[in-house]
């Protein structure tokens, strides 16, 4: 991968993940389980793990949901899965972190929203309690403000004191000024109450693309925290990936962002887990990691009218996500592997050569054959019905020889 510019930070522990300083950009994401019920709980941070999730966030709003916490981690365990869990608190966090200290110890980290805790108001104490257990428990907190809950008492003031101005400043410039405020004060409290300065990580979620990119580029301008990035509320589907892989590129080619979360709106029913691939692919396609192969593919044209390009395209590349469990524990780097399944001779065979491995497809009228190259070099030609079976050994073999030994080794070429 190319040397990508980082904004250092303090390193952050949360649980057996590092992040921030040099550590990686770390994928996060959140279950939308009750978390009362522990068996669903489970089942949904397990797939979220396995989908690639570093981190995961749970929702704590109740007694029932606090009482299940430490169910839930040692039934992770018991699994043998060690994700960082992450505490939501809203409102009763205060309340539920003393009175359930089993919760607390057993979390990794908890999310605080200065909007919706006693911050910056006469009494602070509800914030200050949340923050003393984590000095108690030893436990990092990310301190995150929201546009959609941002403290209503600290906006006001700041809207009446730029009212008062000769030249006033736009209402979204005082709310991103309220935002920025929000957070550093309230790090700033949290250290006054013991909580070390690499124990902080902030964030500053609103649901606007350029909203996104001023208020992370200011806030990084101002502090060395660490800092979780997302666009809150992101929507459903297409839109909330192009949405939110818009806000997010931007930022992280700048080195801003130890975290990153995608909130897609799954469908009903849907697969939580896509949000956590939509991550990975962001940071893949930037360049600042590597999650599994990737396979260039045209789109189509009037030279790929029949489904045989398609088809043979899906299958290879069912093939690979179907492969990846195996081959990321039994050969380290495969994730660095560079595919290209194309569909006819006018790009094929360039894009094949650029490509670790890559196979040009028939096109609509042309003889059903299919160069195959490797590492740059024409190494057979295949033909006839079974393409796509022989490809795919090829591939295999290419995978083993080339990630599974000591020395890499080349392909027998059959020129």
């Amino acid at each position: 991968m190319p040397e990508t510019f980082r904004r250092k930070t303090p390193t952050v522990l949360i649980g057996n993940v590092r992040i921030g300083s040099d550590a990686p950009v770390v994928v996060q994401s959140m279950t939308n389980t009750d978390t009362a019920d522990v068996a669903s709980t489970v089942e949904q941070v397990a797939a979220l793990h396995r989908a690639g999730s570093e981190i995961v966030r749970v929702t704590v709003n109740n007694d029932d949901a606090a009482k299940a916490v430490p169910h839930v981690v040692e039934a992770l365990a018991k699994r043998d899965i060690h994700v960082p869990i992450v505490g939501d608190f809203h409102y009763n966090g205060h309340q539920l972190l003393k009175k359930y200290p089993e919760c607390a110890r057993a979390l990794a980290k908890y999310r605080i929203n200065p909007g919706n805790c006693s911050i910056g108001r006469k009494d602070d104490e509800n914030f200050r309690t949340m923050i003393e257990c984590a000095v108690e428990n030893q436990k990092p907190v990310r301190i995150g403000v929201n546009w959609g809950s941002l403290d209503q008492a600290l906006l006001t003031r700041m809207m009446d004191e730029n009212a008062k101005l000769a030249q006033p400043r736009e209402a979204r410039d005082v709310m991103i000024e309220a935002m920025l405020v929000s957070a550093l004060d309230s790090a700033a409290a949290a250290e006054r109450y013991g909580l070390r300065h690499d124990q902080i990580i902030l964030s500053a979620k609103v649901s606007g693309v350029h909203d996104l990119i001023d208020v992370y580029r200011m806030l990084a301008a101002r502090c060395d925290y660490a800092l979780h990035l997302g666009l809150t509320e992101a929507g459903m589907g297409m839109k909330g990936i192009v949405a939110s892989t818009a806000g997010l590129t931007p930022l992280l080619l700048a080195g801003i962002g130890d975290t990153i979360r995608v909130s897609l709106t799954p469908k009903p029913n849907g697969d939580r887990t896509e949000e956590v691939l939509t991550a990975q692919q962001i940071l893949q396609s930037l360049g600042i990691r590597s999650f599994t192969p990737q396979v260039t593919a045209c789109p189509g044209c009037g030279r790929t009218t029949s489904t045989f390009f398609q088809e043979l395209a899906q299958q290879i590349q069912g093939h690979v996500r179907e492969s990846m469990p195996v081959w990321r524990e039994k050969y380290p780097g495969v994730e660095e592997l560079k595919l290209a399944v194309m569909g006819c001779v006018v790009n094929g065979p360039g894009e094949s050569k650029h490509a670790n491995i890559g196979i040009s497809l028939p096109g609509t009228f042309e003889d059903p054959v299919a160069p195959v190259y490797v590492d740059g070099r024409l190494l057979l030609t295949l033909r006839g019905d079974h393409i796509v079976q022989e490809f795919t050994k090829i591939l295999d073999e290419y995978v083993q020889t080339r990630y599974g030994a000591s020395q890499p080794q080349e392909l027998a070429s059959t020129r």
